[in-house]
């Protein structure tokens, strides 16, 4: 295998998971409330094994994964991601009784994990936390807020991200296992656009202690990093799997909608604009699939592979979905219509995780860092 193809067997559990996602998973995906966690859907997720695929696996069988799930559906796919984004840094950096005690849980879809990093005034920017973590009787107190948390305010524990050392920017950020029952943790939804349960958590004196600890104090700017360079490259796959999904519907709409006397394909306009929807969807489809080959190899440069398949892939898909809707007319805009789903989803990964801004911010430095100087 290459990084620019699929051997026979992952070709199938793509189909397979394709499959299971739309006939499935999107029966109790569509039985959820918008804006809140769909447990019923966490726990098929669970009993069909696919979260536990999230910790035994590689960077390309996660793309794989997220790729297949969201072409069928997008709630069983973001449902799967947020729990491996929030226990992520449990398997990496945790203690083996903080593993014991939540990752089973989230394996089987019981415990639902959140990634709180975000804040109101430090999202892209990381190294800005404000979230005080003070020293109190040989642990911390949490003072502050966070925001834009995916799955709060209903998930069962929270990776939290505190500052424990003033200005020193990202070397003094601390990663915290923070329960959500702990005294003086609060949360409150936000109304998005996206579907999936987002909001805002205040901290009142959280009391954390060394056993809550991530990768030891000051070591939390690395836990983040750990697992945004991972999941980076499968957000390219969440939007991929968008992409192809619309472009799939596309084809099919304009294949056989006649307009004029002719089908809509027959119009070069419009077949034009499909070849293009196709050409960049594949040209993503390679950028995802090196990046998450060269995770797994352990090859140089992954901040910067991760980054232009995050960049390019959801870039890509926000081209793909709304050249679909155009293509699709007044139907597609109709509530409930596949492509006005797409067109809602398609939006938020250009923003979370890295904004696409940050991300080829991320790939000018690592060129200019590794010039040759010419004499």
């Amino acid at each position: 295998m290459t990084a620019f193809s699929l051997d026979p067997a992952q070709t199938a559990w793509c189909e397979e998971l394709r499959t299971l996602a739309r006939d499935r998973l999107a029966p109790l995906a569509a039985e959820g409330a918008p804006g809140h966690v769909n447990r019923p859907l966490l726990a098929a997720l669970g009993e069909l094994g696919l979260l536990d695929r999230l910790f035994g696996s590689g960077a390309l069988d996660l793309c794989l994964l997220r790729e297949s799930l969201a072409r069928g559906c997008t709630e069983a796919e973001t449902a799967l991601a947020l729990q491996g984004l929030g226990a992520f840094p449990v398997l990496r950096s945790g203690t083996p009784a903080q593993r014991e005690r939540w990752l089973p849980g989230v394996r089987a879809g019981r415990h639902v994990a959140a990634f709180a990093l975000s804040e109101p005034g430090a999202g892209s920017d990381a190294g800005a936390l404000a979230l005080d973590a003070a020293p109190d009787s040989g642990g911390w107190r949490l003072t502050g807020e966070k925001c834009w948390i995916s799955n709060a305010p209903e998930a069962d524990f929270y990776t939290v991200f505190a500052r424990t050392t003033p200005g020193a920017r990202a070397r003094g950020v601390t990663a915290f296992l923070v329960p959500a029952d702990r005294a003086g943790l609060t949360g409150t939804a936000l109304d998005m656009l996206s579907p999936h349960p987002i909001g805002a958590l205040a901290f009142d004196g959280v009391r954390v202690t060394p056993d809550d600890l991530l990768g030891g104090p000051d070591r939390g700017f690395a836990v983040a990093m750990d697992t945004l360079n991972l999941f980076r490259p499968s957000v390219g796959a969440f939007a991929l799997g968008m992409a192809r999904a619309a472009l799939d519907a596309t084809v099919e709409h304009t294949a056989t909608r006649t307009a004029f006397g002719a089908p809509l394909s027959a119009l070069q306009a419009v077949s034009h604009q499909v070849a293009e929807m196709a050409t960049r969807t594949e040209a993503a489809r390679l950028l995802v699939y090196a990046a998450a080959a060269a995770h797994d190899a352990g090859e140089p440069g992954v901040p910067r592979r991760a980054a232009m398949a995050k960049l390019y892939a959801t870039e890509t898909a926000q081209f793909v979905v709304d050249t679909a809707v155009q293509l699709h007319g007044a139907r597609a805009l109709r509530r409930g219509h596949l492509l006005e789903h797409l067109y809602r989803e398609v939006r938020a990964p250009r923003i979370y995780e890295g904004a696409s801004e940050v991300q080829r911010t991320i790939i000018a430095k690592e060129l200019y860092a590794n010039r040759e100087p010419t004499a």
